[in-house]
């Protein structure tokens, strides 16, 4: 593998751009996307555009479920839930379309890989993998040796030894043949680990780097505040929470 791989965009085009503009650099053979195309951000459509040009591979996530009347939106905080109700008013019919017919999960047969946007356990309900705990659950759903997700906006990886013990890294890794793996690859359009520049995940060959990305968080928020988005949103992009 010579890939890129991205998650929650969530209508960021100025993340997305400077993240593409990164991956570019790189040279990367194929981008993979996790899903959360849309979803609190102002651009929904344009984001949608550029991912369906720029990717190989694309999974849905909870957002866009929600956004195409697929997903419950109860469980939502009154923020996300009112993002998530602009965003079905903003998103054209074709990229409705589009983003509804987004399978949940996909594989890279050839390289071992099940990619999906929350958990291999249940990936219709949306749980988030947050501790160990929850790792060692998710391990007995997926057969392949690594399994790529997001929807927590967490970059990290969760190394199973041999032995059964799990060791999570949050930096570059080199992985290993006899181990299986969780690489959660972060968020592009809304960092949560107090670090506000975008974030993907970069797997060359045997080796997985987080690559973070300045972008014009600024513009975004303005964006957003003109379409009369919710201001905790606006403000959460500058703290990367």
């Amino acid at each position: 593998m010579h890939c890129a791989v991205m998650a929650d965009v969530h209508s960021n085009l100025e993340a997305l751009e400077a993240v593409l503009k990164d991956i570019e650099k790189r040279e990367a053979s194929d981008i993979i996307f996790l899903g959360d195309a849309v979803g609190y951000g102002p651009d929904p459509n344009k984001c949608i555009d550029v991912l369906r040009d720029a990717c190989r591979v694309l999974i849905a996530g909870n957002h866009d479920r929600a956004a195409t009347c697929q997903a419950d939106i109860e469980y939502f905080n009154e923020y996300a839930k009112a993002a998530v109700l602009w965003t079905r008013e903003e998103l054209s019919e074709e990229n409705k379309g589009f983003i509804e017919a987004l399978p949940l999960t996909a594989e890279m047969k050839d390289d071992g890989v099940l990619l999906v946007h929350s958990t291999p356990k249940e990936p219709e309900a949306w749980h988030y993998l947050l501790t160990l705990w929850d790792a060692e659950i998710n391990f007995n759903y997926f057969d392949q040796r690594i399994c790529m997700l997001g929807h927590s906006h967490q970059p990290f990886v969760i190394e199973r030894l041999p032995s059964g013990e799990m060791v999570t890294q949050r930096k570059e890794i080199s992985l290993g043949s006899s181990e299986r793996y969780i690489l959660n690859a972060g968020s592009v359009g809304q960092s949560r680990d107090r670090d506000p520049r975008a974030c993907y995940m970069m797997v060359d060959g045997e080796k997985v780097e987080f690559v973070r990305v300045a972008y014009d968080i600024g513009k975004t928020q303005k964006k957003m505040h003109d379409s009369g988005l919710p201001l905790p949103l606006i403000e959460r992009l500058a703290r990367g929470t």
